[in-house]
């Protein structure tokens, strides 16, 4: 409580300060000369004081004038008020503390207001002075020579040494509130970039949702249409995939929409699972009612993958033949899944021409397919590369690591993980 009276009385004294320091500095002023008067009163018992009051009156008049211009001239101040100082020791006056008042509170200043270096130099100059002084003053016989320096360089030390306490600590009281600055700047930056971070999350999730459906209910409507008169069988068995892919994609819109409504209650809903690799099989029959047959092709030994990694394949999988089923003249599809000991390695490729097979070419870059899919690469550690095949058709090869450990701890929230984004490049923006 007592800390807290004290900070805020220093406030309101700081501030009053900064308001009118002209105020202050004469009321300062006054002040120092009335206690260098008293002090000239001062003599050692049984002696009197030396019959000079004019000349000390315009001495301390002088310093006081000269402690006015003490914040723009800290220096001149210390000399002036140093002159003074020893003129009135060399007419046998007592230095009392009373009396070394206005050079104490020009070293304070000049400590406060200069560097170190400038202030020792002022200060062991302005001590030699003023002792030497008093040791070669012959008024001061009746006193020691070691109170007669002794005394001096005590009074006159203390302010520099006060004054140099001072400047430490508006400099640590500086530091402490920069430092609050740049933090309260950082959290905003850090806030910003989350909010940025979590809009390309989003955007990319309902790409994926929204683009890969829309496709493949696309492709198949066509089919279908195409179909109607020649095997109504298979047309009937088209409508009926048609169906389930928009119930699909209803789904999932629902589970991400969901996550965003999501508000930390315990007794909200549980949100669905996040889709993986196990669904491959809805995702190949969805494409093989679009007129796409698709093969899967697994080498080495299948190892469980985290939710991050899981779901980061199944949406490079979506994108790569929602890409095929729309821009590629294909009918046929191939996924690789390569399991080593530490990266999984998916390749898709198609045997399209070689024109219309590469989507980047069929969008001139529109879309941003192939830009979402390295996104998603590069934020849990995994890469991409995706490009014609020198016999035909596209490929789209990427390598994700089984255990991305750090680089996925953030990522992985609700149904859809966070992905980190990391620079695309943009020559080479896709279809969605």
């Amino acid at each position: 409580m007592s800390d807290s009276l004290e900070r805020r009385y220093q406030d309101r004294v700081d501030r009053f300060t900064a308001r009118h320091p002209l105020v202050v500095d004469a009321a300062t002023v006054m002040a120092l000369m009335g206690c260098a008067a008293l002090g000239s009163n001062l003599s050692l018992p049984g002696a009197d004081p030396p019959d000079q009051g004019k000349t000390v009156t315009v001495l301390l008049g002088v310093s006081c004038l000269a402690l006015l211009r003490h914040r723009r001239h800290p220096r001149t101040a210390v000399a002036v008020t140093a002159v003074c100082t020893v003129a009135m020791s060399a007419l046998g006056y007592l230095l009392t503390p009373l009396l070394l008042a206005p050079v104490m509170a020009a070293l304070y200043w000049l400590a406060t207001l200069t560097d170190r270096r400038t202030a020792r130099l002022f200060g062991i100059t302005t001590i030699a002075v003023v002792v030497l002084t008093s040791v070669l003053s012959d008024a001061l016989d009746d006193l020691s020579v070691l109170l007669r320096t002794i005394g001096p360089v005590f009074w006159l030390l203390l302010p520099l040494a006060v004054g140099r306490m001072t400047q430490l600590r508006r400099a640590y009281l500086e530091a402490v509130q920069a430092r609050a600055e740049h933090a309260e700047r950082t959290r905003e930056e850090e806030a910003r970039l989350r909010v940025t971070e979590e809009r390309m999350r989003i955007a990319r999730e309902l790409h994926d949702v929204v683009a890969h459906h829309l496709a493949l209910a696309n492709a198949q409507a066509g089919t279908a249409a195409h179909l109607v008169l020649d095997q109504p069988q298979q047309t009937k068995r088209i409508l009926t995939d048609l169906t389930g892919t928009t119930s699909s994609a209803l789904r999932e819109l629902k589970a991400t929409l969901g996550l965003l409504r999501q508000t930390g209650d315990p007794d909200s809903s549980p949100l669905d699972p996040s889709p993986g690799l196990a669904r491959l099989p809805e995702l190949i029959s969805a494409c093989a009612s679009a007129g796409v047959q698709v093969t899967v092709t697994t080498e080495g030994e299948p190892q469980p993958l985290s939710p991050g990694v899981d779901l980061t394949a199944f949406r490079i999988v979506q994108e790569a033949l929602t890409n095929i089923t729309k821009h590629a003249g294909a009918e046929a599809a191939r996924i690789r899944l390569t399991y080593s000991d530490a990266r999984l390695i998916i390749t898709v490729t198609n045997d399209g021409s070689a024109t219309d097979s590469d989507p980047t070419a069929a969008c001139q870059g529109r879309g941003f397919g192939l830009m979402g899919m390295r996104e998603r690469a590069h934020s849990i550690g995994g890469d991409l590369q995706a490009g014609p095949r020198p016999e035909g058709g596209f490929e789209v090869t990427t390598a994700l690591p089984l255990h991305p450990h750090a680089r996925e701890l953030g990522a992985e929230r609700g149904p859809e993980q966070k992905a980190e984004r990391e620079p695309a490049q943009k020559q080479e923006q896709a279809a969605p």
